[in-house]
């Protein structure tokens, strides 16, 4: 079976401010990162230097037989489209990587065409760090040259249905947009279904990414994470689904063949719409060609 990725991120340096708050990489010879003034576990301990790169995340890839990755951005790692851009060039085929403007002032929207013009095929954005009420003349007028363009919005919205009014308003406007929600509706929060729901539109598809984080708390093999992939297959289909990782930061915790073969072991879902949660779905939103077939390797310790 092969599987494609629909949420991780990349970085070569993390150094940014949220909400006035700096986070930044720990010195020296630290995985860990200051995060909203809390020392956390970024990254794995053994990338001591910080750097987040395609190349190890296609190191993991190839060892758990992924294919294909979508790398997507979030104000937490700061702005990495000079980095992405490099990414994608030199690696087309194993990744669909999302340009992302600063949303957070004015003047997003020139910002964007010119991440469009780079050469970018989706913009992000993080939705649920921007102001609950964050659909203002600007960001329409964003989703309509999105819209026009065949651009994807990548979003993720506040918890629940805090802003699922204003992304409903934007699908009403916008019916040709491809829109991927992220973080599986926020799954562990009140009323996660209402952002699933919005998948009932033609081109709204919701991605699972950080699913394991939400669920760490029962951890490995997360048998309540697989119902809620099944409550969420059966209220808008089993085919506008698609698996994410959330990429380097659940394996802190877990393995990466780990953060999708919990989907796998499991009897919930068909072996039929295993594959479509864990790849054909994602093939075709994101426009994947040719998939690489990558060969089973046998551990040392096996």
């Amino acid at each position: 079976m092969k599987i494609i990725d629909a949420h991780a991120h990349l970085w070569q340096n993390q150094h940014t401010v949220v909400n006035g708050q700096p986070i930044y990489q720990m010195e020296p010879n630290r995985s860990r990162s200051m995060f909203f003034g809390e020392e956390v576990q970024m990254l794995p301990p053994f990338m001591t230097d910080g750097q987040n790169t395609a190349e190890r995340f296609l190191s993991n890839m190839d060892y758990a037989r992924v294919s294909a990755a979508v790398i997507t951005q979030e104000f937490i790692d700061g702005l990495q489209n000079d980095y992405l851009e490099t990414v994608q060039r030199r690696y087309p085929n194993r990744f669909f990587c999302f340009g992302m403007p600063d949303t957070r002032k004015p003047g997003f929207l020139e910002e964007a065409i010119r991440l469009i013009e780079r050469g970018f095929r989706g913009i992000k954005i993080p939705a649920a760090r921007l102001p609950q009420h964050f659909l203002n003349e600007e960001m329409m007028m964003l989703m309509k040259r999105l819209e026009t363009k065949g651009i994807i919005l990548g979003i993720e919205l506040q918890d629940g249905d805090a802003q699922v009014g204003q992304l409903e308003e934007i699908i009403q406007d916008c019916p040709k947009l491809k829109i991927a929600i992220g973080h599986f509706g926020m799954v562990t929060r009140p009323n996660w279904m209402s952002q699933i729901r919005l998948a009932r539109h033609e081109n709204v598809y919701v991605e699972s990414g950080g699913i394991t984080w939400l669920f760490n708390d029962e951890f490995y093999p997360f048998p309540s994470a697989m119902k809620a992939i099944r409550e969420a297959a059966d209220e808008v289909g089993i085919d506008k689904l698609m698996w994410g990782s959330d990429y380097p930061r659940t394996i802190t915790a877990i393995t990466y063949k780990m953060s999708f073969d919990f989907v796998q072991k499991s009897d919930v879902l068909s072996l039929e719409e295993q594959q479509r949660f864990l790849a054909g779905n994602a093939q075709r939103f994101f426009g994947f060609d040719e998939l690489v077939d990558l060969p089973y390797i046998k551990n040392m310790s096996e």
